[in-house]
């Protein structure tokens, strides 16, 4: 059993319009952009990082908005539900801010003992607040949501599946275990974990297959302290009869890929180097920053991709 994850590093989905994928993140959840830059391998295409101050890893939510892309759907084989951990007694300021905001599909309810608040994004992202007691991480402070009510980080990530087995098996191999059942819900927590240590897996048997486009995540990655320790999981995921990508430098993390049983695409990531590896903290996510093999694009792409308005 691996015991150097420590729980989510980020979440990437899938956006149909930057403008309004960047408002509905930083006006209305209040959380920080704290990195422009592009899609590693399509240039072209924004890739936008949300999460607190200094985007900590477990609190950062990513997007690749592609311009006309197709609305995904729901189904099974993929991440249906993104959880934010929010302070306790917070859930009706945020009910009554999204349903201002126009957001969709707002419903309180209780799982596992916990209270959340499911809305949609507006690309119907499956999306969740979620109440969580003590919970130590800092919210953002200087955005338009209030400290004592803000997003702490994830609280964790819901799969929906046909079948749960495999994908539990490779969760407890991770490091996770089970701590509860719920219906068709299968609840697995890791333990002395980031506070972005929960992984629900829905199982559907007859539910059909997702397809993914607009509102779909893309993949789910989970934190290791540096690439000493990627490559102590990563070998360990390959004796495992995993099939893992080599090691890839995204600029502000180094990540390793691999598909699991259920279709879900997971990633590795370090905490290292961060986000302010190329920019001042005080001015995260402000420029465009460019990954050195698409440096000489500059002028092209400042010309062609969207304004996006702060």
């Amino acid at each position: 059993m691996l015991t150097q994850i420590k729980g989510l590093h980020h979440v990437t989905s899938m956006a149909s319009d930057a403008q309004e994928n960047n408002a509905f993140f930083t006006k209305v959840l209040g959380m920080r952009r704290v990195k422009k830059t592009v899609n590693f391998d399509a240039p072209d295409v924004y890739h936008l990082y949300y999460g607190d101050t200094i985007g900590t890893p477990g609190s950062v939510m990513t997007y690749f908005p592609f311009p006309n892309i197709v609305k995904g759907r729901r189904g099974t084989g993929e991440v249906s539900e993104t959880a934010f951990a929010v302070p306790e007694h917070t859930l009706e300021y945020w009910r009554d801010r999204l349903s201002s905001a126009g957001v969709n599909a707002i419903e309180n309810v209780e799982h596992f003992g916990e209270k959340r608040l499911r809305f949609a994004g507006p690309d119907g992202d499956g999306f969740a607040l979620v109440e969580v007691a003590g919970d130590p991480r800092a919210p953002y402070a200087d955005g338009p949501v209030p400290a004592d009510k803000g997003i702490h980080g994830f609280r964790g990530v819901t799969m929906r599946l046909r079948d749960g087995a495999a994908t539990a098996k490779l969760l407890t191999f991770m490091g996770y275990r089970e701590i509860d059942r719920q219906g068709p819900l299968i609840r697995m927590r890791l333990e002395n974990g980031n506070g972005a240590d929960i992984i629900d897996i829905e199982v559907l048997p007859d539910a059909q297959q997702a397809h993914e486009g607009a509102g779909s995540v893309h993949h789910v990655a989970f934190a290791v302290e540096n690439r000493e320790v990627q490559a102590e999981v990563r070998k360990a995921l390959l004796a495992a009869g995993a099939h893992v990508t080599p090691v890839i430098d995204r600029d502000y993390f180094w990540a390793i890929y691999f598909r699991t049983p259920g279709g879900v695409l997971f990633e590795i990531a370090t905490n290292e180097p961060g986000f302010d590896r190329d920019e001042e903290a005080a001015h995260l996510g402000e420029a465009l920053k460019l990954p050195d093999q698409h440096a000489h694009l500059r002028p092209r792409l400042e010309e062609a991709l969207p304004v996006i308005a702060d």
